[in-house]
């Protein structure tokens, strides 16, 4: 089978780090998915306006490679358990295939290059290609009680994030609004950090909206350095 993207996603992020490690964590995270020409047509996503969930099925296209081990170290697992690639969502896969779960915030059907098709909660790089979108479906898609292996058993720790009001006006100098400020607070909240990695003095960079933001962690709090 060959496959072709059908559509591009536009997101905060132009670099890996950063990037939630799951959808929908960050629902506050706005992106747009831009269909290719010959799939721009309001008649493509007929009826897409009565769900509020979509399944995205992309590709991990920043990886270089495909993963060649059968053996996986998930960030809940702290980086150095070891877990099958197919028991986990780890980007290092034989088919570099991703799905996310993301939320519909509104269709632009008179954008330029419309229709546009705006979401929230997306865990993807900028540019990443799209090749299919589905809609989420509660009565097959949510399975309530479901066991959830490893996830289950370990709690993620999220990070309390200051930004001082000196870096707030360091950030809206830099062009970067209230609500951008608030997603980026939530972004770092997730602790991007390797999960091996609890060194007090290193700094942090990551690629957000355009800016170099850098930052590091200090007893579970994180602070921007400038």
């Amino acid at each position: 089978m060959i496959i072709e993207p059908i559509a591009y996603i536009h997101s905060p992020f132009n670099s890996k780090f950063g990037i939630p490690r799951q959808s929908g964590v960050v629902g506050s995270l706005k992106a747009s998915i831009v269909f290719e020409p010959k799939y721009r047509s309001a008649d493509a996503i007929r009826g897409m306006e009565d769900f509020d969930y979509l399944w995205l099925i992309w590709e991990f296209s920043a990886n270089s490679h495909a993963g060649a081990s059968l053996m996986v170290r998930p960030p809940r697992l702290g980086g150095n358990e070891k877990v099958g690639v197919f028991a986990s969502r780890s980007p290092f896969r034989p088919n570099r295939l991703g799905m996310s779960s993301v939320k519909i915030d509104f269709i632009d059907y008179d954008a330029k290059d419309g229709p546009i098709i705006n979401v929230l909660g997306a865990d993807l790089m900028d540019g990443t290609p799209i090749y299919d979108i589905k809609p989420y479906v509660t009565y097959v898609d949510s399975h309530e009680g479901a066991r959830c292996g490893f996830v289950d058993r370990n709690k993620w720790t999220k990070l309390d994030v200051v930004i001082t009001d000196e870096d707030k006006a360091k950030l809206v100098q830099a062009g970067m609004n209230e609500e951008l400020i608030a997603e980026l607070t939530e972004v770092i909240s997730e602790d991007p950090r390797p999960q091996y990695q609890d060194d007090n003095d290193k700094v942090y960079g990551m690629i957000f909206a355009g800016l170099d933001i850098h930052f590091v962690v200090k007893s579970g709090n994180a602070t921007l350095v400038w």
